[in-house]
């Protein structure tokens, strides 16, 4: 046993245990990985849960979340399930590396992402949203909104930090991640019950030609800025001049790829699910867009939208956040012990699997007033001042919180303030979309919207 109970001292810390059947667990990872979560994640501080006589912790609790993944970072990695889930496509990036090799790996990337240079990307960001609000235009057909997202983050993100580079097929690339992404429930399910990785499953051939494809198309990219020999000031170059601190030595190309692809993949889909979510929740709350569309035309004075206005959006800002706070796109955190310590009235020991459930802490009743109603006013700054700063974490917590949070916040505010002044988005059904977990929190079902012009009343 991973984790030894201090009964005396969980008295006041609050624990839930529960155990599950292994074969409802299996059926449910593989339906929809949400749906094996156990309830008491909606109302406990933590969650002991035995399955087949393994252990997994389930921490609920802000404070006990900070004392998880900030006190005691150095004590855990991301864990066996994510590598295997990860690994095969992102390899030894910056998501999945661990220790003095992730360190220097965001180090590197760093500059990147400081306040100046993510404003010289703004110009990029405001292109790509009219671009995708006059191809939007142009159709009286219904939009999958998802999609429809993905193709305009994944446009930012080759002119942002790839330089515009015209060799990658933007709808080629998109399919490869989803045939990565869909077949990952059976790749969790495995990874949780230990079964060995000989063992097929549905679409696991064409999730390992997604991977060749992208892994062989970036690395094409990288090959060819390399023996170029240019510098165009992206992420690309950073990546090539990058040098361990400690060894001076540089990234090997097939590092380089491991990067770009977290890059690519997290960093366009993460923001593009984001954005799906906060369109579908306008929809329905019409009196909350009307607000956005109102601090849009006060701060751009009915003129065109320019790079220096983003900044001043702070309610389309706090919609945005609010609507991750409902569906935020990386809805789990995995964490796996390296090294024992205590946390709250427990002991943790190697190898324990720590789940941190934001989709649990978004919605727990105890942190948050009426929790299912979208109500951006909780991300106005004086709502903000009274939280946990860990009851919110859509990009993650503590030392490997994500690089790019910056940029997607900014990335987001910008095509919103470009597609709501123009566009009314309305859904093609009543019924409300299914959030999936397939790593991100995709809709089961395409997300169809119909797109017509907005006229002010």
């Amino acid at each position: 046993m991973n984790i030894a109970l201090d009964h005396a001292e969980l008295a006041t810390e609050g624990l839930a245990e529960t155990r599950q059947s292994p074969l409802r667990l299996f059926a449910a990872i593989l339906r929809n990985p949400l749906t094996a979560l156990p309830p008491e994640i909606f109302r406990e501080r933590l969650v002991l849960s035995s399955v087949a006589g393994r252990q997994s912790l389930y921490v609920c609790d802000p404070p006990l979340i900070q004392e998880a993944l900030v006190k005691n970072a150095a004590c855990l990695d991301k864990g066996e399930i994510a590598r295997k889930v990860l690994g095969p496509a992102l390899g030894d990036g910056l998501l999945t590396a661990e220790g003095a090799h992730w360190r220097w790996q965001r180090q590197s990337v760093a500059t990147g992402f400081q306040h100046e240079k993510l404003l010289g990307f703004l110009p990029a960001m405001i292109k790509a949203a009219e671009a995708t609000c006059a191809r939007w235009r142009m159709t009286s057909k219904p939009l999958d909104i998802g999609h429809e997202m993905m193709r305009t983050t994944f446009e930012i993100i080759v002119e942002t930090m790839l330089s515009g580079h015209a060799g990658l097929d933007v709808g080629k690339v998109e399919r490869a991640i989803s045939d990565y992404l869909e077949p990952t429930s059976f790749v969790f399910a495995y990874s949780v019950f230990g079964l060995p990785n000989w063992v097929p499953y549905p679409g696991r051939a064409r999730a390992r030609a997604a991977i060749a494809y992208l892994r062989e198309s970036i690395g094409e990219l990288v090959a060819v800025r390399r023996a170029a020999d240019t510098r165009h000031g992206d992420l690309l170059d950073m990546l090539l001049e990058a040098r361990d601190p400690e060894t001076g030595r540089a990234m090997q190309d097939s590092e380089i790829v491991d990067n770009l692809l977290t890059f690519i993949t997290a960093g366009h889909e993460t923001t593009a699910l984001g954005l799906a979510w906060t369109l579908h929740l306008l929809s329905a709350h019409r009196e909350i867009e009307q607000q956005v569309r109102d601090e849009i035309a006060a701060v751009t004075q009915g003129g065109p939208l320019a790079p220096s206005h983003v900044a001043q959006f702070s309610f389309t800002k706090a919609v945005f956040q609010e609507a991750m706070r409902l569906y935020p796109p990386a809805p789990v955190i995995t964490r796996q012990v390296v090294k024992p310590f205590r946390l709250g009235g427990l002991s943790l020991g190697e190898g324990t699997v720590l789940y941190v459930p934001i989709q649990a802490v978004h919605r727990d009743q105890r942190l948050w007033d009426e929790p299912e109603r979208f109500d951006p006013r909780r991300f106005l700054p004086e709502a903000v001042r009274t939280r946990h700063r860990y009851a919110y974490l859509p990009f993650g917590a503590g030392p490997r919180i994500c690089i790019g949070s910056a940029f997607a916040t900014m990335e987001a505010v910008a095509i919103l303030a470009v597609l709501l002044p123009a566009l009314k988005l309305s859904p093609t059904s009543d019924a409300a979309p299914e959030p999936s977990l397939k790593i991100t929190l995709r809709p089961r079902r395409p997300m169809l919207m119909m797109a017509e012009q907005f006229k002010a009343t």
